[in-house]
């Protein structure tokens, strides 16, 4: 039995070539073993901060084949496959079977939203096919969908193992880390309530700001969900907080691959219709960055 997901699961930016043509493999490989480096404990492509709507389906197979590869056992790979369909999305969760991922996050159909005995019948075909545990992927400013906790901890009966909580709503993920975590592992993917996730006990969170700041993301987990030292947890949270409120403050994928940008990395920027944040808005983000210890270029 493969261990369980737990700790910083970095929720991946999907670095492209300058033209933004195709995935930059060499940024890709670099990025991930940066993260690597700075001890964080999971990866997963393909999802929001991946920009994966405006990937062809050949690419996110790539994307995802290729985080394996780089990962090369060091860490689980936990593969975005959501798509509008359900025939997509099982292909894609049966390809990231094939490569080596140890689980798939899935965002529901998100045009037309699903209501919940669709979805069940969706997850329940993804995990039928892939044999791969899901993460639900909750965000329902995206979905349209809004669950109940005990909606949501009701799907494990179709393969979902884990939840990537985007919602917010903060008592309703207590109620998920509290009264449900015998039925489903709820990770905080709310970047501002982060600290208050890893208190609350939640083993860790789905984090697109660790693309920033890796190092401080997981001194941030060890501290806390470690140590338990509350009073060093929130000396660190008070430099993340307010990165994490800019993010969210701000298109939340260009926001991310900007500070990528500003620490030295090169990303190849956004494709349309999407770009990096406005000089303006970068030298905020820096200033932030260099108030929380973050070198930048």
């Amino acid at each position: 039995m493969p261990s369980p997901l737990h700790g910083i699961l970095v929720a991946l930016i999907t670095p492209f070539t300058d033209d933004k043509t195709a995935i930059d493999e060499s940024r890709l490989e670099s990025h991930i073993n940066r993260l690597i480096a700075a001890g964080i404990h999971g990866l997963v492509p393909g999802g929001s901060t991946g920009e994966f709507t405006t990937m062809t389906l050949a690419e996110r197979k790539q994307l995802t084949e290729l985080c394996v590869k780089y990962a090369a056992g060091r860490i689980p790979v936990v593969a975005g496959t959501g798509a509008t369909s359900t025939a997509e999305a099982v292909e894609l969760a049966v390809h990231a079977k094939q490569a080596g991922a140890a689980a798939v996050m899935v965002v529901p159909p998100f045009y037309d939203p699903v209501n919940l005995e669709q979805l069940t019948e969706m997850f329940g075909e993804i995990h039928s096919a892939s044999g791969l545990p899901i993460m639900y992927y909750n965000i329902p400013s995206a979905s349209g969908l809004t669950l109940s906790p005990t909606e949501i901890a009701g799907l494990s009966k179709v393969g979902v193992k884990y939840l990537k909580d985007t919602s917010g709503n903060a008592p309703a993920f207590t109620e998920l880390v509290f009264g449900l975590s015998d039925q489903i592992t709820a990770f905080n993917g709310w970047d501002t309530l982060t600290f208050y996730g890893l208190a609350a006990g939640c083993p860790g969170g789905v984090w697109g700001a660790a693309n920033i700041i890796p190092e401080l993301a997981v001194e941030l987990y060890e501290a806390v969900s470690v140590k338990g030292d509350l009073v060093r947890g929130r000396e660190l949270w008070s430099k993340a907080w307010p990165i994490c409120k800019f993010l969210e403050s701000h298109n939340y994928a260009a926001a991310v691959k900007t500070g990528v940008e500003l620490t030295g990395q090169a990303t190849g920027g956004l494709r349309k219709p999407f770009a990096l944040l406005s000089p303006e808005l970068q030298e905020e983000l820096k200033g932030l960055l260099k108030n929380a210890g973050v070198k930048t270029i």
